[in-house]
């Protein structure tokens, strides 16, 4: 019986692709040994014979490529100008800010707020007709 390997990073699995595909070891067969030692979630019988030939076609590189994605728009200097802009309004809500951001979307501000600015939403309100004559009364002489 063979030890188990936990959490193995995908190209250390690509690496015994590319040896085992080496030594002319059948897909499937390779796939069966990958099961043994990484666990039988580690990669699927399709991936593993998506790769063989990959790898007969001269590809070296175990390691994942470098991929065009779409740039992030979140940077410190738009989150320093919401921080700002909340600082100097309290009371906002992200309409308010979107009016003053127009260039970004409703659901970026929102991220920004929530994530990187670590805002929650707080709603309280009190609604006359559910109070007290006594609490309506306690309220009015507070303020």
């Amino acid at each position: 019986m063979f030890k188990k390997i936990e959490g193995a990073a995908n190209c250390e699995i690509r690496s015994v692709i590319r040896f085992l595909n080496a030594r002319n070891v059948q897909p499937s067969e390779i796939h069966q040994q990958i099961c043994q030692v990484y666990g039988d979630n580690a990669m699927s019988d399709g991936m593993v014979r998506k790769r063989v030939p990959i790898f007969n076609e001269g590809r070296q590189n175990v390691h994942d490529e470098a991929r065009s994605g779409r740039p992030s728009l979140v940077n410190d200097d738009l989150v320093c100008k919401v921080n700002e802009r909340v600082s100097d309004e309290r009371c906002f809500t992200i309409s308010d800010l979107s009016l003053h951001f127009p260039r970004i979307s409703r659901t970026l501000i929102y991220d920004i707020v929530s994530s990187h600015l670590d805002y929650q939403k707080v709603c309280a309100r009190w609604v006359p007709k559910m109070l007290t004559e006594e609490c309506k009364n306690s309220v009015l002489r507070v303020t």
